[in-house]
């Protein structure tokens, strides 16, 4: 999986892998809290709006610090990848990573419509700010990307399912901004951009 034609690697692009599990977490908590709101609960309606919105608070900051300093450290080690490296799609990306993860967006999604129970929308609250702290974390992605005029990649085999800052990864790669199919932090790149 990590390895390319004529010697090169495959890469992916970790602002991709970053913002890939942002739209459904934050599609799936504001489903959940909607959903979660139609019954009272335990504590009623009015306390659980105001903990789904601490909760999605904290969950979006959290999301968003968790981990900045590897991310600045390899991006600041990071070597330029090779003439013969292949560039993995964006699309193939966020498919990939939501295969890989739909089973926990279902658990995720399930655990805060039950929470509902107790807090109404709390849970859902949750889903959504982290959703919303990897969109964030991925538009900082962006600004180090812009800021060193540099794409940052890391190779496939090393990020597995999802985790550019997991136990295998040993550093990243480096392309110009005009390199494959998203921006600086991870959108998809418009026609004529």
């Amino acid at each position: 999986m990590g390895r390319a034609g004529r010697g090169g690697q495959s890469l992916v692009r970790v602002a991709v892998i970053v913002r890939a599990g942002a739209a459904p977490l934050w599609w799936l908590g504001v489903a959940a809290a909607g959903l979660g709101l139609l019954v009272p609960g335990l504590t009623g309606r009015r306390v659980g709006v105001y903990a789904g919105a601490a909760l999605f608070v904290v969950c979006a900051g959290a999301v968003l610090l968790i981990r900045r300093g590897k991310y600045t450290a390899w991006a600041g080690r990071a070597s330029r990848a090779g003439k013969f490296d292949y560039l993995q799609d964006r699309a193939v990306t966020l498919r990939n990573w939501r295969k890989a993860h739909r089973w926990w967006l279902a658990g995720g999604f399930v655990a805060a419509l039950a929470s509902a129970l107790a807090v109404p929308g709390a849970g859902g609250g949750m889903l959504a700010g982290a959703g919303v702290g990897l969109w964030l974390k991925a538009a900082w992605l962006g600004r180090l990307e812009r800021r060193d005029d540099a794409l940052l990649w890391v190779r496939t085999d090393w990020a597995g399912s999802g985790r550019p800052v997991g136990k295998q990864v040993k550093g990243y790669r480096t392309t110009g901004v005009g390199a494959g199919d998203a921006v600086p932090g991870g959108a998809r790149r418009r026609a004529g951009r």
